[in-house]
């Protein structure tokens, strides 16, 4: 689309391009956004009025004299605020003896009713305007186009050009079409500027130059470029040549169909034609280079403009400073702001945002609220984006109290608290387990008159299905409908799987028929959730039934269905069944995953059909799948309970060498299969001292299932060497440890073994046999 008339910045000196490009030429590519901000305004100065009180009552800030002049009425016309007491006041105005019709009175009271939707009243002003022969002009017309654009009436707009024609005699010419063109592209009514353009050539007006960026704007904005380039060549024609902004609307088209290499064919085309870039097409060059993420090739672009008089400005500033912050290079986009400063540009609120998410999304909280100050120092004022950013990111840091202080000091600053800023404490107070706090807040939210959305609700239902409050989460989702507020199939598939995972399968199937009464669309989820539920409910034929709907629906069904259907084979021990629901997915074109054949593996075992088991996880190998320690795991655990202790060993060091390394079930496999008499106990020793260099902590009871062995072996010394192995390597204090090894000395092992036991309980090991 064509840019705005506030992207055309004041160009300051560049002092010190070369230093720029020289600090920031070794920066990796980083992909950019495009990036806008508003230009600040400076009030007029207000005019003052001459105290006299003629003026009916009611009326504010307009004190007349009836012996006015047009320029004092419009000066206090200018002055009223209110489109109300603006319309009283011309009405007593023009009924005063020596109210001289003038232009500018009726464009600015036509202007405060337009801004209000007032059309009626501006009937009756352009009635008063008629009668008063005063001498109206296209632009007049322009404020009631506009007027009816804002509040996207747009076949009243149109109907404009016929009230010039026909009721004022002002016939409509190209300015007056461009306008209303505009407006109609800006409102994205792409059909209508079609017709608007028709009737403009059958009406003889003749297009210019600004017609034709219009339309080159509408066709870029529905993305055709190739007509857009097209239109363009047929400029000639009209005895035009494209200008700056012809060329610029295309190059942002392309750039916004991520083609940049079509904007910079474009840029030649401009080169060639000898015509004049300002600031403006050189940053939207700039941010395509960046959009694409690359930031490197920006620069040198931004060196070669520089060296041809381009004057980096606030835009291509805050074009880098995003660009480098969303790829997470905020140490290079701290510096670009640092070089900000030093080139006298202040940074707005969108610059330091941009900079205080970057740190956040890094977890450099810290360095975050130091920009902050920086921003305050700076009298530039935060805003409730860049508090959320902050507060959100302390809560994902589990700094839940550190954030709702930051949250409730916003009221002293000016800033109200909005619905993200509720979210994120919401949610983290739900994950550091203080849900009836998050409740408390939820509550205080709703007071406070910040309605709860989406978002909300589903944080709060999640947290209460995982904690099986079913009923409460339901009471919430009547709450989220007699509040109106949206329901989504996240949150109905939250309910289906909380009810399935504490076998209320009933109740989950009643949330599933509400989907449908609700009108929510059901997903693939949606019916996984359900058929795995049903399945491990031993419904399976229902589930199989529900695997038809889902077909019927247009859904495919993915590894997930099938691994569900799967698996309760597996359980029931039918393994012909369990094999053709692998041929039917590889049928249906769903290619089983490893978790597919670790299941039907397990499954396998289970029945006591090891070796077809082996067989199967060979063959998987020969494909070159690499395989988990899911598909290992059952065949290892086989071996052992076959006291075929050589075999599962060799298969579990393949599994440490070939494929994923084992898991902590691995380990508890193996350890418990060597103690468990089905080898040397010294090879049990020898495993645990191995797992625990590797930060593998025993759980008591297998550790003393080794223990009792070495005892009953006579091998109190290597089970002595052992403990005081583990207990370095579990970083038992020095009391701990020589209260344990005082037991050993005296000889009370099993005094000894249960305070050992106590203290590994305690230290809850990040990784462990059990876990």
């Amino acid at each position: 689309m064509a840019l705005s008339p506030s992207l055309n910045l004041k160009c300051h000196p560049w002092t010190s391009s070369h230093n720029l490009i020289h600090r920031l030429a070794s920066y990796p590519s980083i992909p950019a956004n495009p990036i806008t901000f508003q230009l600040s305004r400076n009030s007029a100065k207000r005019p003052s009025a001459k105290l006299l009180s003629a003026v009916p009552s009611g009326i504010s800030n307009a004190l007349l004299s009836p012996d006015f002049t047009p320029k004092q009425l419009l000066d206090c016309l200018r002055d009223e605020k209110d489109e109300k007491l603006a319309l009283r006041l011309f009405q007593w105005a023009s009924e005063q003896p020596n109210f001289v019709p003038a232009l500018p009175v009726y464009e600015e009271i036509l202007e405060k009713l337009g801004n209000v939707g007032s059309f009626d009243s501006i009937r009756k002003v352009l009635n008063h305007m008629k009668l008063s022969n005063v001498d109206v002009v296209e632009r007049v017309f322009f404020i009631l186009i506009g007027s009816y654009a804002k509040f996207e009436l747009y076949d009243e707009a149109i109907s404009v050009l016929d009230v010039m024609e026909k009721e004022f005699r002002v016939r409509p010419g190209t300015h007056a079409y461009n306008f209303l063109l505009n407006v109609l592209v800006d409102g994205n009514k792409l059909k209508l500027v079609e017709s608007v353009h028709s009737e403009m050539i059958s009406s003889g007006v003749k297009p210019d130059i600004s017609t034709f960026n219009i339309l080159i704007k509408a066709l870029c904005k529905a993305h055709q470029i190739r007509p857009a380039i097209l239109l363009m060549e047929e400029m000639p024609k009209y005895s035009l040549a494209p200008d700056e902004k012809t060329f610029t609307t295309i190059m942002q088209g392309y750039i916004e169909e991520g083609n940049l290499e079509g904007a910079l064919r474009v840029r030649e085309q401009m080169v060639a034609a000898q015509c004049q870039w300002s600031s403006v097409t050189i940053n939207v060059l700039i941010n395509g280079f960046c959009k694409e993420g690359r930031i490197e090739e920006a620069l040198i672009f931004v060196q070669k403009m520089v060296n041809e008089g381009f004057c980096p400005d606030k835009f291509t500033f805050n074009t880098l400073i995003s660009g480098l912050c969303k790829a997470g290079h905020v140490s290079h986009a701290l510096e670009i702001l640092d070089l900000m400063l030093q080139e006298g540009f202040d940074p707005d609120v969108f610059t330091y945002n941009t900079v205080i998410s970057g740190l956040c999304k890094k977890g450099e909280v810290k360095e975050a609220m130091e920009v902050l100050n920086q921003m305050l120092s700076r009298d530039c004022s935060p805003n409730a984006v860049t508090y959320n950013a902050i507060i959100s990111t302390l809560c994902k840091d589990n700094q839940v109290e550190e954030a709702t202080e930051l949250a409730r000091s916003l009221t002293s600053k000016g800033i109200l608290p909005d619905v993200s800023t509720f979210n994120s404490l919401i949610q983290g107070l739900c994950l550091t387990s203080n849900f009836n706090v998050a409740m408390e807040l939820f509550t205080e939210m709703k007071m406070e008159g910040c309605e709860p959305d989406e978002f909300t609700y589903n944080i709060l239902i999640d947290c209460l299905c995982g904690k099986g409050k079913l009923e409460e989460a339901l009471r919430l989702l009547k709450d989220m409908e007699s509040s109106g507020c949206a329901r989504s199939v996240i949150t109905y598939n939250t309910l289906i799987d909380g009810f399935c995972k504490i076998r209320k399968i009933e109740e989950a199937e009643e949330i599933f028929d509400q989907m449908e009464l609700q009108g929510v669309s059901r997903n693939l989820v949606t019916y996984n959730t359900l058929i795995d539920g049903l399945c491990k409910a031993k419904r399976v034929d229902e589930a199989a039934q529900l695997m038809d709907q889902v077909i019927m629906e247009g859904l495919k069904p993915d590894k997930f269905t099938y691994n569900s259907l799967l698996s309760y084979f597996c359980r029931e021990g039918d393994i012909q069944k369990a094999a053709d629901i692998v041929q039917t997915m590889t049928s249906n074109g769903c290619e089983p995953d490893v978790v597919t054949y670790g299941t039907l593996i397990q499954g396998l075992c289970k029945a006591g059909r090891v070796e077809v088991a082996t067989r199967l996880l060979r063959s998987l190998q020969m494909k070159g799948m690499v395989l988990t320690p899911h598909a290992y795991n059952p065949v290892v655990q086989a071996l052992f309970r076959r006291r075929k202790v050589k075999e599962a060993m060799q298969l579990f060091r393949e599994m440490e060498e070939k494929n994923d390394p084992p898991d902590a079930i691995s380990y508890k496999i193996v350890f418990r299969g060597l103690c468990s008499g089905g080898g040397p106990i010294g090879d049990a020793v020898d495993f645990a001292l191995e797992v625990a260099e590797k930060g593998y902590l025993p759980d008591v009871s297998s550790f003393n299932m080794l223990a009792e062995g070495l005892c009953s072996l006579n091998m109190e010394e290597t089970l002595v060497k052992l403990v005081d192995k583990i207990m370095v390597k579990a970083r038992f204090s020095q009391n701990e440890a020589a209260m344990i090894r005082g037991f050993l000395k005296i000889r009370k092992f099993s005094d000894a073994l249960a305070g050992f036991g106590r203290v590994l309980e305690s230290r809850k090991p990040r990784k462990s046999y059990w876990r």
